[in-house]
């Protein structure tokens, strides 16, 4: 590949005059000194950019990278735009366990100071869905959060949430995003601490935020003297990450026995004991599971570094000698099954509404609306579930009220008063829903095989691949051009597409324009192809149903037709 060394060499002599930080600026500076251009292109060939709702990259020096210089830049842009909504705007930060939150979080912080934005800042890590809260209590303009969910330990990132406390959509994100692209180094506004704390600038978050948060998650338990003090025992952990402390307070709350896995207690952003920090893959809760077969636990939780990621292992007998991970699915549909049923006072009054991603289970969906609720299909990506809960808040709220909302990727919400997924709240009430099952004599698995003898079995999995470098953007848009070829008829790994929804220009189906495209195949299957909003990969989701087929014999096969699926799509 050809470099154009006088340009990188321009670009990375500005990146280091604009970055305070040795840490990074020491290899920018070594590879500058040794000509190494490869290094510096990937370095500097582009910049990240403001998307859907922030931006995340692998930490380190460049403008290809995240750094104090690129969080100063967007923060500088977001301030510019708080003023285009506000002539007085707030924000409240937080940050989770990821190498260099903190600083990050402190330096977005004297930024807004500096453009004279007063800011709450968590003087420790805090979970996602407690700023999404604190945005809401404090009504604040926004909220920043300083965390790359459940990426490998070489990312970090910058979410950025509106004043309803859910990340922000359209027409916030087009606009803080133009202004941060187009702040220079010299545009950057800068104070010290001791200087924003004097002005009043710069606060911490008052504890009461915490306590309203508990206490409003206790409340929304359903059958409160299920869990009171019951003698069950939960094994969690945190996998490194800040859902530690919140998730041991609220079970030490209802006296039920948490027991952490103390390798992964406490928090560290190179997350040592697991090569990927998410609860939905068997090798980040291998460790709980062990923990669990020691200590006979009736349920084993596990969240992600900013904890609004839910896994959930349940006991496949009552030695408890055996575990199974649940799928982000799975979970959905106990959870879905288990509210509907709890409500059903309030079912009387109002329509619960149910919102899940149009990439959840179908099973949600029949769960619900055969019990006289109504399911909502969004695109991916919470911030439009927090859409659906906030249309509740004007007359359509005199029918309807939300109940919960959920992801296949193991996002989960029952709390109206949090706009994004929340593990915290989401794990005390699937304690109670266990608790619940326990008392009819049934386990959650037992539960799970009803429910798929009432509305049907269904199962899916989930293919993803990675597209790096320069050249992946590139790869990645050439593979869903020639899906995109694909027609009613033709055939796909052996089956005839029967249908198909491409939902890229917004007029085909009731979605907003997006890069989408969903086909249905002959037998039932479907599948729906997503590029990540976030990442640099595209993901495959099939659906599969045994609707007249026995199941054992449609468990046994379908590793084969997953596995052609993917040699067909790859």
């Amino acid at each position: 590949m050809a470099y154009n060394e006088k340009d990188l060499k321009r670009k990375a002599e500005a990146y280091l005059q604009a970055e305070d930080q040795e840490v990074f600026r020491k290899a920018v500076e070594q590879e500058l000194a040794e000509g190494n251009w490869e290094a510096l292109y990937d370095r500097f060939y582009t910049s990240l950019s403001f998307g859907t709702a922030g931006m995340r990259g692998v930490i380190g020096g460049g403008t290809n990278r995240i750094n104090t210089f690129m969080v100063c830049k967007v923060t500088q842009g977001l301030s510019e735009y708080l003023y285009e909504a506000s002539s007085n705007p707030s924000v409240v930060i937080a940050y989770d366990s990821r190498n260099y939150s903190d600083l990050f979080a402190n330096e977005a912080a004297l930024v807004l100071a500096a453009n004279g934005i007063s800011v709450f800042l968590y003087p420790v890590l805090h979970p996602v869905p407690m700023l999404s809260f604190a945005v809401r209590y404090l009504q604040t303009t926004a909220g920043i959060v300083i965390t790359a969910s459940h990426n490998p330990a070489q990312y970090n990132g910058y979410k950025v949430y509106w004043k309803d406390g859910g990340q922000v959509t359209p027409p916030h994100d087009f606009g803080i995003a133009e202004h941060a692209n187009a702040v220079t180094a010299k545009d950057i506004k800068k104070i010290s601490a001791e200087t924003a704390r004097s002005k009043g600038l710069l606060v911490p978050v008052p504890e009461k935020v915490d306590q309203a948060y508990f206490h409003t998650a206790l409340l929304n338990l359903r059958r409160p003297a299920l869990v009171q003090n019951n003698p069950i025992t939960v094994v969690y952990t945190p996998l490194h990450g800040s859902g530690n402390l919140p998730l041991q307070h609220l079970l030490s709350q209802v006296g039920i026995k948490c027991v952490v896995v103390e390798e992964q207690q406490e928090p560290d952003g190179n997350f040592p004991t697991v090569p990927l920090p998410n609860p939905e893959y068997p090798e980040a809760m291998k460790m709980a599971l062990k923990l669990a077969e020691r200590e006979k636990a009736d349920i084993v939780l596990g969240t992600d570094p900013d904890a609004d990621r839910l896994g959930i292992a349940i006991p496949l007998s009552a030695k408890k000698d055996t575990y199974h991970l649940l799928t982000g699915n799975q979970i959905a549909a106990l959870l879905a099954d288990y509210l509907m049923g709890a409500d059903g006072e309030q079912l009387m009054k109002k329509t619960p509404l149910v919102v899940k991603s149009l990439v959840t289970t179908d099973l949600v969906k029949r769960i619900v609306e055969s019990q006289g609720g109504r399911c909502k299909d969004v695109l991916t990506g919470f911030k439009y579930i927090a859409e659906e809960i906030a249309s509740l808040e004007g007359p359509k709220g005199e029918r309807e009220y939300f109940l919960f909302g959920c992801e296949e990727s193991h996002g989960y919400l029952t709390l109206p008063q949090v706009r994004d997924k929340d593990a915290i709240s989401s794990a005390l009430i699937s304690v109670e829903m266990m608790c619940h099952w326990a008392s009819k004599g049934m386990t959650l698995k037992d539960r799970l095989d009803q429910i798929y003898d009432t509305w049907g079995f269904s199962t899916e999995a989930v293919f993803a691949k990675d597209y790096v470098g320069a050249t992946g953007k590139e790869k990645m848009t050439q593979i869903m051009t020639g899906l995109r070829k694909l027609n009613v008829g033709d055939a796909l790994a052996g089956h005839t597409i029967t249908s198909k929804q491409d939902l890229l220009d917004g007029k085909q189906t009731e979605f907003p324009p997006s890069d989408v495209l969903i086909l249905f195949l002959e037998g039932g299957d479907k599948i729906v192809v997503r590029p990540s909003g976030t990442e640099p990969k595209i993901k495959y989701y099939f659906f599969f149903t045994a609707d007249g087929i026995d199941r054992t014999e449609f468990e046994q096969n379908l590793g084969k037709r997953i596995d052609a699926y993917k040699a067909a799509l790859s």
